[in-house]
């Protein structure tokens, strides 16, 4: 039988391919320490589930298509924090920040279009554009650089006349890259020289570390109408299965047309978003301690990973991930060897293998993306269990000196 080109051509999920062999490691009896997935093990805010147990309605119909008018209103006092200052014909809410993306990717691409994005990046960005027959047009960093931009002519030289957008994740998703307002302003000089637009997934907004101050792509004025800001409530509460996100942009002309995709799937669903309206009312306090305990655990996980010979990695400065590259000949290869071969007392880990989070053919091969999502005690021990897999795999080669 014969499918569409566009889905042979779409990449499986590096971040979920793997997962048979972890649980086939299960079903051997073994412990799986998974840090392969951004899910946080931080408890969801109890006011999500009363919201929801106190739902009272005879019928559960649909919602507006541009969302809940609550949850937009509390959007809008979010934003406050950040000085931004919203109207309603702001925020469309989007089943999470995945629908947001590929509903501005829609929007904003023509077949053949391109959208810069840096690399290594967000993995699902790759299907996303396949989705719209778009073509991704990496700016490379490196980890030995830190995952810093590239000066401002080598990102020029990859604009083409077919360059629509860029997506800057911000902190980022693998690298847990925190970019500087020069480094945003420097984008945003770009993005109206020639004239394309910025797609700021901001997910991660909450969790910066090392006492930096936050500032979003929402407070380049001189770029506003052309950012759009992809939210979710997915990590900031913990929330991951709630589904609940949502484009942010004061480009009222392109709201416009966004919300066409959104009468087309008719409406966000309507539960979660009553869940998600609570949320928004959740303490500071509540947020101020996740991201003291995220920032534990990267220290925990960062001077491990400096004291493994051959591994090359940088603090993050922001989000809950690492990108690491090892002594080893193929990453993919080594994950599977440690789900397979590896048994440290009946316990081994599994990572996502880096070359899914780039463009570019032949990268990523010897990295792998971390998640720092487990508590101190278990992030300690699979730290443990990785440095004794590293120690004796096959595959290993010696760290090239400088």
């Amino acid at each position: 039988m014969r499918f569409s080109e566009r889905i042979y051509a779409m990449q499986a999920s590096p971040i979920r391919k793997l997962a048979p062999y972890g649980l086939e490691a299960k079903a051997r009896g073994k412990k799986v320490y998974h840090l392969n997935i951004g899910q946080p093990d931080i408890k969801t805010p109890p006011s999500f589930f009363e919201a929801i147990r106190h739902f009272d309605e005879d019928v559960l119909a649909y919602g507006p298509s541009e969302g809940n008018p609550k949850l937009i209103e509390a959007i809008i006092e979010y934003y406050k924090d950040y000085h931004i200052d919203l109207e309603k014909g702001n925020i469309l809410i989007t089943a999470g920040a995945s629908e947001a993306i590929v509903f501005a990717f829609t929007a904003l691409c023509d077949p053949g279009d391109e959208i810069l994005i840096p690399e290594p990046f967000y993995a699902n960005y790759n299907p996303f554009a396949e989705w719209v027959s778009a073509r991704i047009v990496p700016i490379t960093t490196k980890a030995e650089e830190g995952f810093r931009l590239p000066p401002t002519e080598t990102i020029e030289k990859k604009i083409t006349p077919r360059t629509r957008a860029i997506v800057m994740c911000h902190p980022g998703n693998p690298t847990g890259m925190v970019y500087s307002r020069e480094d945003m302003e420097r984008i945003g000089h770009l993005a109206l020289k020639h004239d394309f637009y910025i797609v700021a997934d901001e997910v991660y907004r909450e969790f910066v570390y090392d006492g930096l101050q936050y500032v979003s792509f929402g407070n380049l004025e001189d770029v506003e109408d052309r950012v759009l800001i992809m939210d979710s409530v997915s990590k900031r509460y913990s929330a991951c299965g709630a589904r609940i996100g949502c484009i942010v942009s004061k480009n009222k002309d392109l709201m416009g047309q966004i919300v066409k995709l959104c009468q087309s799937r008719t409406s966000a669903p309507t539960i979660d978003q009553v869940g998600a309206v609570a949320l928004y009312g959740t303490s500071p306090s509540y947020l101020q301690e996740v991201n003291r305990e995220y920032q534990k655990r990267r220290d925990i996980m960062y001077q491990a990973l400096k004291c493994m010979p051959g591994v090359i990695c940088e603090k993050p400065k922001g989000a809950f991930y690492m990108m690491v590259k090892l002594p080893v000949d193929d990453a993919e290869k080594f994950i599977i060897w440690m789900l397979k071969n590896f048994d440290g007392n009946g316990e081994t880990v599994m990572a996502a293998p880096g070359e899914g989070f780039y463009a570019t053919p032949g990268l990523g091969q010897d990295e792998i993306r971390l998640a720092y999502v487990l508590e101190e005690k278990e992030l300690v021990r699979a730290m443990e269990v990785l440095k004794a897999g590293l120690e004796v795999y096959p595959g290993r080669i010696e760290a090239i000196k400088a």
